[in-house]
């Protein structure tokens, strides 16, 4: 394998801090590191292994800080968190033969419809609600979230909308509270998912370990900024993101020939 130069490095670093911020707040940011990746030459599915070695780094950093401000409710995120991880193995082994341009069709009506659900009635996203924070974890949100797994093992980009409206509206916290057990959830299954594409032989360590130096960065600074600001500043961030990214996929912008033609100019 070539050595990577020092271009690779500061690009997959800030990409990576990047990503991480957008992924810690909101959800969907690997569409920037799964294109970073690809077009440092690496095929779809190694780019897709690789960018897990980040994502649990990411996460790690996450949990780490969202511990640390006393927000993340271990109990309920660890409950949610069997089902997801259980999913999240199955559609990882399903990613091996991965078809981008379905996913992304998929990932934009997802995101239209998360857009609607979070500007309509957006209280329901700003404030919890006891009640169900304080119920068990029942076999609809079993479902749920093993279904919100599958996903996430096969591809993870855009699972953290998913998640946090599983959290949000079914389980009954505000979007604070519930990046924090997004990112417990997601941190559970990561190593296991990334033990599925080491088998496959579909990681690139070098790449994968230096954009996980960014990613732990951009994780760390979004999760101090939430709790900070409040949930109605994770809200924008979330809406401001999900408009983006269906403008990426239905062609309106193209984010991946956007971050080409910056790293052919650097």
């Amino acid at each position: 394998m070539n050595m990577i130069n020092w271009i690779e490095v500061v690009i997959l670093i800030v990409s990576g801090l990047l990503v991480g911020f957008i992924n810690t707040l909101a959800g969907g940011g690997s569409i920037i590191s799964l294109s970073i990746l690809m077009f440092l030459g690496l095929p779809a599915n190694i780019a897709n292994g690789t960018n897990r070695i980040a994502i649990l780094f990411q996460n790690i950093a996450a949990v780490g800080s969202f511990r640390q401000q006393k927000v993340l409710d271990h109990n309920k995120g660890f409950w949610l968190a069997i089902p997801a991880t259980i999913g999240s193995v199955l559609g990882a082994w399903i990613a091996v033969d991965l078809n981008e341009e379905i996913i992304e069709k998929a990932i934009a009506i997802v995101m239209l419809i998360m857009l609607f659900v979070i500007l309509y009635k957006p209280q329901r996203w700003l404030k919890g609600k006891k009640e169900l924070q304080e119920k068990k974890v029942n076999a609809g949100q079993m479902v749920l979230f093993f279904i919100i797994g599958v996903y996430g093992g096969f591809l993870h980009m855009g699972v953290g909308y998913a998640l946090l409206a599983g959290i949000v509206l079914g389980a009954g916290y505000d979007l604070v509270k519930a990046n924090a057990i997004k990112v417990m959830i997601v941190l559970i299954w990561s190593p296991i998912i990334l033990l599925v594409f080491i088998f496959h032989h579909q990681i690139n360590f070098k790449y994968g370990l230096i954009l996980s130096i960014g990613n732990a960065a951009g994780a760390y600074i979004a999760s101090r900024l939430a709790v900070k600001k409040g949930a109605n500043f994770v809200r924008w961030v979330i809406v401001a993101v999900i408009i983006l990214t269906i403008a990426h996929v239905f062609g309106l912008i193209d984010i991946q020939a956007f971050l080409q033609q910056s790293i052919g100019k650097s």
